[in-house]
């Protein structure tokens, strides 16, 4: 039996995969921020007889101490984890700070990640052949890390903030290879293309109804688009990091997957968390 640990995992994606894991025997930590959906979860892992494999931990991924209960959590009730998922995101049209003075979209959809898969690590290296998969957006829409305005305080706008965190979770993939560098935990980077999920209810009007309108017509449903992730979870590459867009590999090449600019993320990021600590002291 294997333990999944899956962010975002009560809706979505992360449903889906953790329902897939369930029904055939897995173990499913679900993390989320929403009570009635992670009820929900529980209530349906009840009716598939997983009751017993079936945990949820409810967290705000957009705090810093969120991500660290979701990692006190874990390593409680776990000895190793076999796969840690990152789905957790949420499309933000308008600005907000978290509570640690963070840009939102930044802390939920990429420091959350960095914070929980560097803080796994060695539960992840206790499994025999352990996976991060990070659910963002490889090879997809352009976008740019802004260095000098990472928490995007000038000229805010969604799509903006949702394209440096992608641009951010690839350099968090090759900088994770580069940190730990003798690790048997291998780090997916995917990109699932348009999915049929609830990614556009934060959207107002008119973009929603257009956005919902056009996936009735074009997204991937959740089913299938689970498939190839759930594949790479299984039989993952012998390559310490590896991306993929809908199944298809990516090279990883050019300024996305820049090493340098990795180390670069890598030291910006643990400064701003020590920042974010400091008053904690």
């Amino acid at each position: 039996m294997r333990t999944y640990v899956i962010t975002g995992g009560t809706d979505g994606m992360g449903r889906g995969l953790g329902l897939h894991f369930l029904r055939r025997g897995d173990r499913v930590i679900a993390v989320a921020s929403g009570e009635t959906k992670g009820r929900a979860l529980l209530a349906e892992a009840d009716r598939l007889g997983a009751a017993d494999r079936a945990g949820y931990v409810r967290a705000d991924l957009s705090t810093v101490a969120g991500m660290h209960k979701v990692i006190d959590e874990v390593t409680r009730v776990a000895d190793a984890v076999d796969g840690l998922i990152f789905g957790a995101q949420r499309f933000r049209p308008e600005r907000e700070e978290t509570e640690d003075g963070l840009e939102f979209t930044f802390a939920l959809a990429y420091l959350s990640r960095f914070v929980i898969g560097h803080g796994l690590m060695e539960h992840l290296e206790r499994a025999e052949s352990a996976v991060i998969m990070n659910i963002a957006g490889p090879g997809g829409m352009p976008g740019r890390i802004h260095w000098d305005d990472l928490q995007l305080r000038d000229g805010y706008k969604g799509m903006r903030a949702a394209m440096q965190t992608s641009r951010c979770n690839d350099l968090l993939g090759v900088g994770f290879a580069a940190r730990h560098p003798d690790a048997r935990t291998r780090y997916v980077l995917y990109n699932p293309g348009f999915v049929a999920t609830a990614m556009a209810d934060p959207l107002p009007q008119p973009q929603r109804a257009i956005t919902k309108t056009l996936a009735r017509f074009f997204a991937t449903p959740v089913d299938k688009a689970i498939v190839p992730i759930a594949g790479l979870l299984d039989d993952p590459s012998a390559a310490a990091v590896t991306a993929f867009k809908r199944g298809r590999p990516l090279p990883l090449t050019g300024a996305d997957f820049d090493p340098a600019a990795a180390d670069r993320l890598h030291q910006v990021t643990t400064d701003l968390l020590a920042q974010v600590a400091a008053p904690r002291r």
